[in-house]
């Protein structure tokens, strides 16, 4: 007679997990209540209101077309930012990791540096190569995207490497060669798919970093999401703070949805034989 194997796990219990999802639940969500208690307030204490939420979205009145161009900027500029992840820190990393691994320390040094250096003393260095850009490119606010590239490569480094580390991909690119597929062939159609877990947790990333971004943007003078509240909340910053909790639970959703979509990609089809 054959006896079931029993698996042995390890981990917090049941009670254990609530309690951490419960302590780390609170710690992200008062804040957010807090910023939506205060943009609720009345005159009268107490009293509260969607009057100032009304009056931003019914598009009556042009006192906050500048947080709206922001915005707008801040969207083309993550656009343009995930776009530099995808089109050249994935295939350089894919480079290296199959053709020269002797570099692999050097690239991750090179991402992880810009974690390192205070914003403040990147736009010290930032700001000669912008009078070059300016010329080349012109003065148009996407241009930050350069800049946000370099802010965001530890994040998109990390994502990525994690995936890269987790399936062979010298062996799956054999493999396509093998079979007779080209270098990009290899690359969009076998590799791509199976790094989209990092692919998409290094985007959502890098758009966190964009939309949450000042200090780059103040300096050189650009109009991003964060400059324009910061002017709007001068003489209203009840609708500054709209506009920022409004950024932050559309990160938060995508966060989630990333989360989601790996976690349903991971989990075994259901009647598969043991």
């Amino acid at each position: 007679m054959s006896r079931g194997r029993e698996t042995l796990r390890f981990g917090p219990g049941p009670v254990t997990r609530a309690v951490i999802w419960t302590v780390f639940g609170l710690f992200f969500l008062i804040p957010l209540f807090s910023m939506l208690e205060f943009t609720l307030r009345t005159a009268k204490p107490g009293v509260y209101d969607f009057s100032r939420w009304i009056l931003v979205f019914s598009g009556t009145t042009t006192r906050y077309d500048r947080i709206y161009q922001g915005l707008g900027n801040s969207l083309v500029l993550a656009l343009v930012t995930v776009l530099i992840v995808l089109l050249v820190l994935l295939p350089t990393m894919v480079l290296v990791e199959l053709r020269l691994p002797r570099l692999r320390r050097l690239l991750e040094v090179v991402c992880l540096l810009p974690i390192m250096i205070p914003a403040i003393v990147l736009v010290v260095g930032l700001a000669p190569t912008y009078a070059v850009v300016t010329q080349i490119f012109g003065s148009g606010t996407w241009t930050l995207a350069f800049a946000y590239g370099i802010t965001v490569l530890p994040y998109a480094y990390r994502s990525i490497q994690s995936n890269i580390a987790a399936i062979d991909i010298m062996t799956l690119s054999e493999a396509g060669r093998s079979l007779g597929a080209g270098w990009f062939s290899v690359l969009t159609r076998i590799l791509v798919p199976n790094l989209r877990r990092g692919i998409l947790a290094a985007s959502v990333l890098s758009v966190a970093v964009v939309l949450g971004e000042f200090t780059i943007a103040s300096l050189l003078s650009r109009v991003n999401l964060q400059t324009s509240l910061l002017l709007v909340s001068q003489s209203d910053p009840f609708v500054a703070v709209i506009f920022a909790l409004l950024a932050l639970v559309f990160a938060f959703l995508l966060l989630v949805v990333v989360d989601r979509l790996v976690a349903a990609r991971r989990r075994p089809a259901k009647g598969r034989p043991s």
